[in-house]
């Protein structure tokens, strides 16, 4: 057989463009790939909920990859080392409640599952402001990556989402154009983002499932973007609460759901 170039031009793009059309509509839009973000994802669509994620980076899985300081090796607790069982993930006990694991491992394994559970990742793929209708905020606003860091002035399209999680880790990018282009009042005790506090790891991880959360109507937050919200506290390279995060959220967004099943059906 002799390949055609072409061919495989034009199978690249089909094939891309149905998965676009196949999601401009979805129940939930997660905004960014990391931890909480993935395992949100996985935990939605195994429950039959129409999930996309759209991730700015070219590589999904966030901060995991690294490690602590480019030592790929992550550390997580009792609770959270479940969610890597379930995903088939090893784990190394290092003392008592203590467990280790390869970060290349996890990432990888932990996006593999994501994808064969039904999600799709856009990746290059920037958040740069929602959709509304009255008070509603009813999508995204999205361009490739590369336009927004060249500059280019060239218009983006849109994503109708029922519900959005923000999940951009220390960003918080989603909440942030909540506040700076709709000034809207969250749900937090100030209404404003209270900001992200120094590195305490014991609190940090105490807090960021409390701060897991709706924020926002249908607008919620995970992972290191709850405890920046929130006012939390940084954990550094221990990601239990990040997967426990993401399971949170996916169950706060699935009870919801589930309430309005009998409501007319909002996808066509």
């Amino acid at each position: 057989m002799v390949l055609d170039e072409v061919i495989i031009t034009e199978a690249i793009i089909e094939k891309y463009f149905k998965k676009v059309k196949c999601n401009l509509k979805v129940d939930v839009g997660i905004v960014g790939a990391g931890p909480s973000g993935l395992v949100a994802a996985y935990f939605l669509a195994k429950n039959g909920i129409k999930t996309v994620i759209f991730e700015k980076r070219l590589s999904p899985g966030g901060g995991i990859w690294g490690g602590g300081m480019m030592f790929n090796e992550i550390v997580v607790q009792d609770k959270a080392k479940e969610i890597l069982d379930l995903f088939g993930v090893r784990t190394e006990k290092f003392q008592e409640g203590y467990y280790t694991a390869d970060a290349i491992e996890v990432a990888s394994t932990i996006i593999s599952h994501v994808i064969k559970s039904g999600v799709t990742i856009f990746n290059l793929f920037e958040v740069e402001d929602v959709v509304v209708e009255g008070e509603r905020i009813s999508g995204v606003v999205v361009n490739w990556t590369p336009v927004n860091i060249g500059r280019f002035h060239i218009d983006p399209l849109c994503f109708r989402t029922r519900y959005l999680v923000d999940a951009t880790g220390h960003e918080a990018k989603l909440i942030k154009i909540l506040k700076e282009k709709l000034r809207v009042k969250l749900f937090t005790e100030t209404g404003d983002i209270l900001g992200e506090r120094s590195l305490w790891a014991d609190k940090g991880e105490s807090v960021i499932l409390e701060n897991t959360k709706e924020v926002y109507p249908q607008v919620f937050v995970a992972g290191m973007a709850a405890n920046v919200v929130c006012g939390g506290f940084r954990m550094g390279p221990i990601f239990g609460g990040m997967l426990l995060s993401g399971r949170k959220v996916a169950n706060l967004i699935y009870e919801r759901i589930s309430k309005s099943r009998g409501e007319k059906e909002w996808l066509k």
